[in-house]
């Protein structure tokens, strides 16, 4: 599975490397020789030459696939667990170590952890896991507080669970206390003092101030300001504030900063301005034009604001925080995206500008702010064309994942990595698709690095029709190698949607591929607005008959070429609604 662009679980296997055994020999590439993991079972990646018997554990791995690679699993027992793969002479042994939450022997505290800032009479919650039947308490400035008992708590599973059909398994959190504790004086209230029977404890310090004396901040951050759902990177992403937004600071937790608006950022993607300037906007007339291509959206402000997007069933929504409307004129001509531009206030600080769209398909669209003005643009659907290039004029970005020395990506159990493959199948999916007439640009030709940030300013440059980041794929150490193949698809802004289930359902029908499934997820390869982006991942490097098919010519051109022909089929699908 690869997460913002990195292969999490191949880089989980890539550490495993060891010097390549000698040809026909016993190899395994997954797990480590001594390896940590919270997860119930584990399985093992390798290969040994067909003929001969593998054992694991004294166990004879059965199922391997032709060419004698294998994937089988094993329970783990909490603590350390030995292991053994024997193949003929040669023995591997392994140590791994199951780790499990622990029962607190002494306080630990939870919440708060880092320093905060907040209004008067805001409230703050205090917890910590400590031994059952204890007395806990936190004394903040004056104030002693009890900390009260929560019933038996389950400790939910991670995101990744939804990726191996556990998102049900949950497992016993230490003993919880919590109280919660309303601070209605300004001042700095000192560190936190955790108390637990004779024992204590300092913690984060808690300052409260008036809302005169909240600072103003302006986001700085080149790529647009990381907004979350709370103050850390466990959060959820919200709509990410262009260059130049301004919001008042109305807490802080650490270096997250709380704007007023409700979105968290980061400290290090601000600077901090004059406490006097303004933060409420007024917004009047709006203007549009038409260039080549897109449609462009100007909205005059006197303060640059926080904002939000939201994208529907043609619906395109702009929300400006912070903002009070005097708007009054709205110039919008007859226009190949747009059916209608409606306005509403929502409350006394935030307006909605809702575009109706002609088509269900959006193409892409980018904000940014110029001076005070924000102008949005929506990009207009592509024109196929007639005859044996229907294609002209469409460009297509593919971006092979991963690259480089350091970056391998998942490894097959032979130890072939997953940059070989996924630059082997774009060089052949490029000319399959520029035989269509489309003009592709491919963000890696060869074997080098490539961070992130260069991906998506390849896209981002390009402005193409569509993006697509090429993949294979791998599990955490929970799921079940041996059974998991197929093909999915990842999706996060729902322009991206349809072509997600298109492709997905399209190649493992017409390459009778098994279909793993379609995500949203929040990954750096499918988060570009400019155009309808997914990451494919095209098959499991770690399932053993699988990836034979992955690194086989004859299949990876036939790949291409239904891929290509898929996203012909769904470009002409697409524009005709």
């Amino acid at each position: 599975m690869n997460w913002f662009g990195l292969s999490l679980f191949g880089a989980l296997m890539v550490s495993s490397l060891q010097p390549a055994p000698a040809m026909g020999s016993l190899q395994v590439v997954y797990p480590p020789r001594e390896h940590a993991t919270s997860a119930p079972q584990i399985f093992f990646i390798g290969t040994a030459p067909p003929q001969v018997v593998v054992t694991l554990n004294g166990q004879v791995i059965s199922d391997r696939s032709p060419a004698g690679h294998f994937a089988p699993s094993i329970l783990l027992q909490p603590g350390l667990n030995r292991i053994t793969l024997q193949a003929g002479d040669q023995r591997l042994d392994f140590a791994i170590t199951r780790t499990v939450p622990q029962v607190p022997t002494t306080l630990q505290p939870l919440e708060p952890t880092a320093d905060l800032v907040r209004l008067a009479n805001e409230i703050v919650c205090f917890t910590a896991a400590a031994p059952s039947d204890r007395a806990v308490q936190v004394q903040v400035g004056q104030h002693i507080l009890p900390l009260e008992p929560l019933p038996p708590q389950v400790q939910l599973p991670s995101n990744l669970a939804a990726l191996i059909d556990q998102a049900d398994v949950v497992t016993p959190r230490p003993s919880l206390y919590r109280n919660c504790l309303q601070l209605s004086q300004v001042g700095d209230y000192g560190q936190i003092q955790w108390q637990f029977d004779n024992q204590r404890q300092l913690g984060a310090r808690i300052r409260v101030v008036e809302p005169t004396q909240l600072p103003v901040v302006e986001v700085t951050r080149s790529l647009g300001g990381v907004a979350r759902t709370g103050p850390g990177t466990d959060y959820s992403r919200l709509t990410p504030l262009p260059v130049g937004t301004r919001a008042r600071v109305r807490g802080q937790t650490g270096d997250w900063l709380h704007l007023d608006y409700g979105g968290w950022i980061r400290a290090n993607e601000v600077r901090f301005l004059s406490s006097a300037l303004p933060t409420i906007a007024t917004i009047r007339s709006i203007t549009s034009r038409q260039l080549a291509g897109w449609t462009e959206i100007s909205f005059p402000l006197d303060v640059p604001v926080p904002i939000s997007i939201q994208q529907g069933d043609r619906q395109f929504t702009l929300t400006l925080h912070n903002t009070i409307p005097q708007t009054d004129i709205i110039r919008l001509d007859a226009d190949p995206v747009i059916q209608r531009l409606d306005w509403y206030p929502v409350d006394q600080q935030r307006v909605e500008y809702r575009f109706t769209l002609h088509h269900r398909q959006q193409w892409g669209y980018r904000v940014a702010y110029e001076g005070n003005r924000l102008v949005l643009h929506l990009r207009h659907p592509p024109q196929l064309q007639r005859g044996t290039q229907p294609l002209r004029g469409v460009k297509i970005v593919l971006d092979p994942g991963h690259g480089g020395p350091e970056d391998l990506g998942a490894r097959g159990p032979d130890g072939t990595p997953e940059k070989v493959v996924t630059l082997a199948l774009a060089k052949k999916l490029a000319p399959e698709l520029e035989r269509l007439g489309a003009t592709v640009i491919l963000t890696r030709t060869e074997d080098i690095d490539l961070d992130l940030s260069d991906r998506l300013l390849a896209i981002e440059s390009a402005q193409p029709t569509l993006a697509l980041s090429l993949h294979y794929n791998a599990l955490p150490d929970a799921g079940d190698a041996r059974h998991t193949q197929g093909i999915g698809a990842f999706w996060y802004h729902p322009q991206s949607h349809a072509l997600a289930v298109f492709l997905e359902g399209y190649l493992s029908q017409r390459l009778r591929r098994q279909q793993y499934g379609v995500f949203w997820n929040n990954l750096a390869l499918t988060r570009p607005t400019i155009a309808p982006a997914v990451l494919l991942e095209l098959g499991f490097m770690i399932h053993p008959e699988e990836f034979e098919w992955i690194v086989n010519p004859q299949a990876q051109a036939e790949l291409a070429r239904t891929l290509a022909q898929a996203i012909l089929e769904w470009l002409q699908q697409a524009t005709r609604h």
